[in-house]
């Protein structure tokens, strides 16, 4: 007989209670008070910081102020994230013993493996892109992060049903300039909807479903639905009454000074290469970066993958890593050369051109 694991829906909320829930049914599993459960949820319109990240690098706080989008900062890792009603978030609250490891990066591959066949089951042809994300044909629908609290393990992801990009575009500070029009586009081409790609809005019931039935087959289990334990509301309210305080948004604060939005453009012998990028000054790493201008690569997605590797990438490990990237994949892309990149990348570091809020 299948082992039995518990679905919930917690349904719509602000951030806050979302967060303390994440820290109470964390809590409750850690202490096996609860099986290890499936979290269905959604946001009011929210900006949400990985648990090391600053406001202040990481958003763009005078939009998010002036449109009345909550700040709140997550218990997990990962990349800052705008999200609202129309998205459909999933959590796992598991055992390390149901996933085998302690580490992650397995851990995301499994466990997106298992979502992307469910979001393939819509229609379109979903995949896993390390190290976190899922994709479909280069474009991000789905970001996600995990932590653990000792043996149990919570990992969530965000599924983009019907978003508007643009928004998140300007509620998240993205490497792109307010008036370069091609970068905004280039950004846009790199994150999708399910409507986008289907052309028709999905029930997220029947998302609810697919998602159920993956994740049973890869645990070999069976969910029973549920609701919340009275355990877990009493360590939901201990939990909101840290959460949903200034002092836990402004845990980590940084300057937005040291984190700023470098461009440059490298003539090759077919065009030009654009870049801009977000680089942290103090570490000497790349957090994110897009590529635009004249370019012609194939497959398209490949565009898409590199600027997925060399996310958080030092600046020494640069060269080595543009290079490993197009050694392992066949991509063409005449006249242009890995170098090419390698090129660009340094002109923007040394030559920095500071973009402007995007308010």
């Amino acid at each position: 007989m299948s082992e039995m694991w518990r679905v919930i829906d917690t349904g719509l909320r602000p951030a806050a209670q979302n967060i303390a829930l994440n820290r109470a049914l964390l809590e409750a599993r850690q202490a096996n008070e609860i099986p290890s459960t499936l979290r269905f949820l959604r946001f009011v319109p929210s900006a949400l910081l990985g648990y090391h990240q600053s406001a202040e690098q990481e958003l763009n706080l005078d939009y998010c102020k002036a449109h009345n989008i909550a700040i709140q900062r997550r218990i997990t890792g990962g990349i800052a994230m705008y999200t609202d009603d129309t998205q459909l978030d999933w959590e796992l609250y598991l055992h390390q013993r149901d996933v085998g490891t302690w580490d992650m990066q397995a851990i995301a591959k499994r466990i997106c493996h298992a979502a992307a066949s469910a979001i393939s089951a819509l229609g379109v042809d979903a995949r896993f892109r390390p190290r976190h994300d899922i994709e479909v044909d280069g474009k991000r629908i789905s970001a996600s992060c995990g932590v653990f609290d000792a043996n149990a393990l919570l990992y969530q992801s965000a599924l983009l049903i019907d978003t508007d990009v643009d928004v998140m575009l300007r509620v998240l500070r993205v490497p792109v300039r307010k008036e370069s029009d091609e970068a905004a586009k280039s950004v846009r081409e790199r994150v999708a909807s399910l409507q986008d790609l289907l052309g028709y809005r999905v029930e997220p019931a029947l998302i609810k479903r697919y998602l159920t039935q993956a994740f049973e087959s890869e645990f070999d289990i069976e969910f029973e639905e549920d609701d919340l334990t009275l355990t877990e509301h009493a360590r939901y309210r201990t939990a909101l009454g840290e959460i949903e305080t200034a002092d836990w948004v402004q845990l980590v604060k940084r300057a937005a000074a040291d984190t700023p939005i470098y461009e440059a453009a490298h003539r090759y012998s077919g065009g030009t290469l654009d870049v801009s990028l977000i680089y942290d000054r103090p570490r000497h790493r790349i957090k994110q970066i897009c590529f635009s201008g004249d370019i012609a690569v194939t497959p398209r997605r490949a565009l898409a993958d590199l600027e997925a590797a060399l996310s958080d990438t030092s600046v020494e490990r640069l060269e080595n890593n543009v290079r490993a990237f197009f050694k392992r994949r066949s991509v063409d892309m005449p006249s242009l050369r890995p170098d090419d990149f390698v090129a660009v990348i340094r002109l923007a570091v040394k030559q920095p051109i500071v973009a402007p809020s995007r308010a």
